[in-house]
C-alpha cells in the first residue's frame, strides 16, 4: 500500500481541470483509432504517455497530468479514470470497460471530511476486467487479473487472479511468455 496524502485542490488544480472539461470533446468526439491524437491532448495537459498506449475515446480522465500510461497500455471506452492522484499503467496493462479507478476519497472519521489521496499502479501486463473498482493505493502486480465486477481495496500480488467484493485471490497463473 501506497502513503495516503490529505489535502485540499489548489485553484491551479482546479482552473486545469476546467480548461481539460471544455477541451475534453476534441478527445471524445474522436473516430477509436485515433488513439495518436487523444495521446497528443493527453499530453498538452500534462500526462506521461507512451507512443504506443491506447486511450479509447469514451475513456474518462479526471486530471490527465496525474496519468501516466506505459507501452501498449491501454484505457478501454468508458473507464474512469478518477486520477485525483497518480495512475499509472505499466507496459501492457489493460483496463477494461467500465472499470472505475479511483486515487481518491474521503476521510469520513474526520470532522472536515478530509479529501486523502494515494496512487495506484497497475504493473506490466496486469488486467482490470470490466467494471472492476480499484481504490486508492493499491497496487496490482505484474500479469495479476482482476476479474469482472470486483473490488479491490488491498494489493494484488504478481501473477494473482482476483475476484469478489472484496476481491480475494481465486488462482494464481503463470505467465506465458511469447
Amino acid at each position: 500500500m501506497f502513503p495516503v496524502q490529505r489535502v485540499s485542490l489548489s485553484w491551479k488544480n482546479k482552473a486545469g481541470r476546467a480548461l481539460w472539461n471544455f477541451c475534453r470533446p476534441l478527445y471524445r468526439s474522436t473516430p477509436t483509432v485515433f488513439h495518436g491524437w487523444r495521446r497528443f491532448l493527453l499530453r498538452c495537459f500534462g500526462a506521461t504517455i507512451s507512443g504506443s498506449a491506447r486511450p479509447y475515446p469514451r475513456a474518462r480522465v479526471w486530471a490527465p497530468w496525474n496519468l501516466v500510461m506505459q507501452e501498449r497500455s491501454c484505457l478501454a471506452d468508458d473507464v474512469d479514470c478518477y486520477c485525483v492522484g497518480r495512475i499509472e499503467l505499466g507496459p501492457g496493462a489493460i483496463v477494461s470497460q467500465y472499470a472505475y479507478l479511483c486515487s481518491a476519497s474521503h476521510d469520513f472519521r474526520s470532522a472536515d471530511f478530509d479529501l486523502v489521496i494515494a496512487p495506484i499502479h497497475i504493473a506490466e501486463g496486469a488486467w482490470v476486467a470490466a467494471r472492476a473498482f480499484v481504490g486508492p493505493g493499491v497496487s496490482i502486480g505484474a500479469h495479476a487479473v482482476v476479474a469482472a465486477c470486483s473490488v479491490v481495496v488491498r494489493d494484488v500480488p504478481s501473477e494473482a487472479v482476483v475476484a469478489g467484493n472484496p476481491a480475494r485471490i481465486v488462482s494464481h497463473h503463470e505467465c506465458a511468455t511469447v
